[in-house]
């Protein structure tokens, strides 16, 4: 008889006796799934705060803010340099010929969060009216878009699930004065449905500031990045960085994805080391009561390496179910899930988890690797065990 016949027989007949190990096996099967559903959950929050960021990044728009700032909060730009950064090489005009462009405002509130009333931070945005021409994925969704002047602002679908207070109608009071809330919008899933936007000018008054922070615009196309760059440090008058959209928001997310996968990977090594040794003590078990049955193949003439290889088998099929369930539980528990964190900005964003198909083929990767260790030392001791001493002992 081959190698490959003698592995199939061994393996069914392994196989056909799990169900009378079936608690045994469970160890395997459970422990494996918790490893494989933690660390999909966890790397799915990262997964989704990175798409969540980069829905706002395109290449051919740049974001410019004063030279040295990390993030709009730290940024200042007088109304001279925004009018210079508008008007600079390779920003698109619109159909009425001027600069697609948005010097922008933002600021922070604090506002209760829905469900526990504790007061977090809400990210204001004042924008001018060529933000809507700039992101055409800004959605009205419910309501009007607010208007020049009057306080009013319009409310992201992510910020409205989060925070209380903030259907349309409402009125807030910060700032010693009352905004009212006219519309929700939709963002096409990104950073910007985690805010509240307004009129700059008015957000400014408000909040007494005699600048904007930051200047978005949309540029004749991608290639057009490095002459706007260029044209902007050529410039004396001028002492800003810009960068593109999708470079911005990627450094943003940078080390809130790398705390998260740190956490990720930490606790599921941790939990993988626990099922390893649930899957070795498990099939260390299956072996030994499968001794007498192992040395009398080995009698019959069943090669060491049939033997080893039908354990292997019988550890990895017990790991793909584990993986697969535990894979499912994440994708059915978490996928979708809205929750918020704190920024860059120290604001809160909010986010959806993202259980990916490339998360679940490496939450499979890893049921393999543990049950592949978990069963190689048993299936190596039932193979050199000799046959006259495992018939004497049984």
């Amino acid at each position: 008889m081959n190698v490959l016949k003698q592995v199939a027989a061994v393996s069914l007949m392994n196989l056909r006796s799990v169900p009378q190990r079936w608690s045994t096996s469970l160890v395997i099967v459970v422990g494996i799934a918790g490893v494989v559903g933690v660390l999909t959950a966890i790397l799915a929050m990262g997964e989704g705060f990175r798409a969540t960021l980069g829905a706002a990044g395109k290449e051919d728009q740049a974001i410019v803010l004063r030279s040295g700032a990390t993030s709009e909060l730290t940024s200042g730009l007088g109304r001279e340099a925004v009018d210079l950064i508008a008007r600079s090489a390779g920003v698109a005009r619109g159909a009425d010929g001027q600069p697609i462009a948005s010097a922008e405002i933002l600021v922070i509130a604090d506002l209760p969060k829905r469900g526990t009333g504790t007061l977090a931070n809400a990210p204001i945005r004042g924008v001018q009216p060529k933000a809507f021409e700039l992101r055409p994925e800004v959605e009205i969704v419910e309501g009007r878009a607010f208007e020049p002047g009057p306080r009013e602002l319009i409310v992201g679908r992510g910020a409205a699930s989060q925070f209380e207070g903030l259907e349309v109608g409402a009125r807030l009071a910060f700032r010693d004065a009352d905004w009212t809330v006219v519309g929700i919008f939709s963002a096409g899933g990104g950073a910007h449905e985690s805010e509240l936007w307004g009129d700059a000018e008015t957000v400014m008054s408000a909040y007494r500031r005699g600048g904007f922070q930051s200047v978005t615009v949309q540029l004749e196309d991608a290639a057009a990045f490095e002459p706007f760059q260029a044209a902007l440090a050529d410039d004396p008058r001028l002492n800003v960085e810009a960068q593109t959209l999708r470079d911005y928001y990627a450094a943003q997310s940078r080390q809130m994805s790398m705390l998260i996968n740190v956490l990720g990977y930490a606790i599921g090594y941790i939990m993988a080391i626990g099922a390893l040794f649930g899957a070795l003590n498990t099939m260390y078990a299956a072996v030994s009561t499968r001794a007498r049955e192992i040395a009398t193949l080995r009698a019959l003439g069943f090669g060491g390496g049939a033997i080893v290889a039908s354990v292997l088998l019988e550890a990895l099929l017990l790991a793909v179910i584990g993986g697969l369930l535990g894979g499912s539980l994440a994708w059915l528990l978490f996928n979708g899930y809205t929750v918020s964190t704190l920024g860059a900005n120290f604001s809160q964003v909010a986010f959806d988890f993202r259980v990916t198909g490339d998360l679940l083929v490496q939450g499979i990767a890893w049921a393999l690797v543990i049950g592949f260790l978990g069963g190689l030392l048993p299936a190596w001791r039932a193979a050199r065990q000799p046959v006259t001493t495992a018939l004497r002992a049984l």
